[in-house]
């Protein structure tokens, strides 16, 4: 057993409640192994929803909240179900843009979100529209005067400003917002009737290379069941080469580069290319149902108000080629460890006795598809989202050993930040801003489909700067396993691996749970920020407010 906290600290984080605090909460090392090890396994063929490998993972996960002393967090039960659809694309045509044939999967990439078991785009009229972003409140309008009718947009990754070194600028310089993802372009080229949304591809930009790209949009693709067929997507939705927007550009006599710069001005027009866009494929299409798995710890005093703890328990499943040595992708750190910190936590807790807040243990089905897990809770909350103070997500806890500081992804955007100031005081640690704020990562995990819709949550990630070797020998680690082993089957649990450092990130996320399920507080985002207003929308329809 690991322990957690000295007392004094607990008692300042909690100055709010007038509970007595538990003096020694613990945190056990031996159920982070256990079920890290256990979920990593290949019996569980890799935790893919949709499959048995998954369907044993939802048992395992009420065996082991239910052993944590966790009570079911839907009523009676322990799952919320989430409908899920597979499309698979096949059979794929050339994308030809005028005179130019640019060959699927090395040039581009596409997939159909509604749900069709053919997709024809057919000279469909090619648009650059720039970044794609339709932004009022910050005075920016790359659609402004165009009829988008069965066209399709060529839109550039990312946001107007990444180029800049600093933090300031109408889109927030280096660090991606929203509008910088391509999730948000797909949905703006609906929205502006488009047939077809094409994103250009730059490693810098995106934050990853082509073959990221080229294998996570070919084969299957999973999507939430929304029971409409799709309806309000565009047509199809896909990705270009760098290399092939060039080609495709040149032929108009314009350049890339220069587009680029005139681009990330304000006032920007679209320019039309003045040629027409046409590919084909066939969609077989599979739905099924998976779960996410929820326990609560009930409030002792507003057990109507809520904390989020969330993980992902999915994987990619088997993910190697016929032939190879090892087919399939265990994900031991993403999310095994993440999963596995909710039941620590859990059982933690309970130790603990409750908080005045009811405290809530959320493990999601299908992030590695898009977030489809959280994304359903989000528009299907089992607690009211104007009731959730806050929470936490955990997604791949680096066992690395001990570190001094800890990685914040999404500082500066809300009140929490003055609680996680305070636990990391309390544990005479550091934070460090996100070494790669263009990477837009605060949009890229569970969190995010709770935060658009108000909800304050932490993501915070394991420190880079180690007690052994330092902030050099963290990059080296999180280099190699992000090079080596991120979704790779080599992402596999090693009994040699060094814990420390994930039991002080666990102990930091129980000490913002027990502040936040103590305090009569209600953090909101800051002033300015993209997700203020809906917060501020919420709480105004309470008579309490939130």
């Amino acid at each position: 057993m690991f322990r957690i906290l000295a007392p004094a600290a607990l008692l300042s984080l909690a100055a709010c409640t007038t509970e007595e605090v538990p003096l020694e909460p613990q945190i056990s090392l031996e159920t982070m192994q256990d079920v890290t090890r256990t979920l990593s396994s290949d019996a569980f063929e890799g935790r893919e929803p949709g499959t048995q490998g998954g369907e044993r993972t939802v048992e395992y996960l009420i065996e082991q909240f239910q052993a944590a002393g966790l009570q079911p967090g839907n009523g009676d039960s322990w799952v919320q179900d989430v409908p899920l659809v597979e499309v698979t694309g096949s059979n794929f045509a050339p994308l030809t843009i005028g005179d130019i044939e640019l060959e699927h999967g090395s040039e581009w990439v596409g997939v159909s979100y509604p749900l069709v078991e053919r997709t024809e785009l057919t000279d469909s009229e090619v648009v650059f529209v720039g970044y794609g972003i339709n932004a009022p409140e910050r005075g920016w309008n790359d659609y402004e005067g165009l009829d988008m009718e069965g066209k399709t947009a060529l839109i550039l990754v990312n946001d107007p400003d990444y180029m800049e070194e600093g933090l300031d600028g109408t889109f927030g310089g280096r660090a991606m917002t929203y509008y910088g993802r391509w999730r948000y372009k797909y949905e703006e080229a609906a929205r502006q009737g488009a047939a077809a949304a094409i994103v250009i591809h730059e490693d810098f930009a995106a934050s990853y290379g082509w073959n990221v790209v080229e294998g996570g949009w070919t084969g299957a693709q999973a999507y939430a069941d929304t029971g409409d067929g799709g309806a309000g997507n565009t047509d199809m939705n896909g990705w270009m080469t760098q290399d092939a927007a060039r080609r495709v550009l040149a032929a108009e006599g314009l350049n890339l580069d220069e587009l680029v710069e005139a681009a990330s001005q304000p006032g920007f027009e679209a320019i039309p290319l003045g040629q027409t866009a046409s590919t084909s494929f066939d969609n077989s299409i599979r739905r099924f149902t998976s779960q996410n798995v929820i326990g609560v710890l009930p409030g002792n005093q507003r057990p109507t108000e809520y904390i989020l703890h969330t993980a992902h328990w999915d994987h990619l499943g088997i993910c190697g080629e016929e032939g190879d040595e090892d087919m399939i992708c265990n994900g031991a750190v993403d999310n095994a460890t993440g999963t596995a910190a909710l039941v620590a936590l859990a059982e933690a807790h309970v130790a603990a006795g409750p908080t005045q807040r009811t405290q809530v243990f959320l493990a999601v089905t299908a992030e590695e598809s898009g977030l489809l897990g959280s994304e359903y809770y989000g528009a299907n909350p089992v607690y009211p989202l104007d009731r959730t103070v806050g929470g936490v997500n955990i997604d791949a806890l680096y066992v690395l050993g001990e570190a001094s500081d800890v990685t914040v992804i999404g500082g500066g955007k809300s009140e929490l930040d003055a609680y996680l100031a305070d636990a990391l005081e309390a544990q005479g640690r550091s934070q460090t801003a996100d070494a790669a704020p263009q990477a837009g990562r605060y949009y890229r995990s569970d969190h995010f489909s709770l935060a658009k819709r108000g909800v304050p949550m932490f993501y915070v990630k394991s420190g880079q700067t180690l007690s052994e070797g330092g902030a050099e020998a963290g990059e080296a680690a999180y280099q190699d396993y992000n090079t080596n082993h991120y979704h790779a089957a080599s992402d596999e649990y090693s009994e040699d691996w060094d814990w420390a450092g994930v039991m002080q990130d666990l102990e930091l996320y129980f000490m913002l749970a027990r502040a936040l399920g103590d305090t009569g507080e209600w953090p909101n985002w800051n002033e300015g920020d993209e997700f203020r207003a809906t917060r501020d929308e919420s709480c105004a329809l309470r008579d309490d407010g939130c």
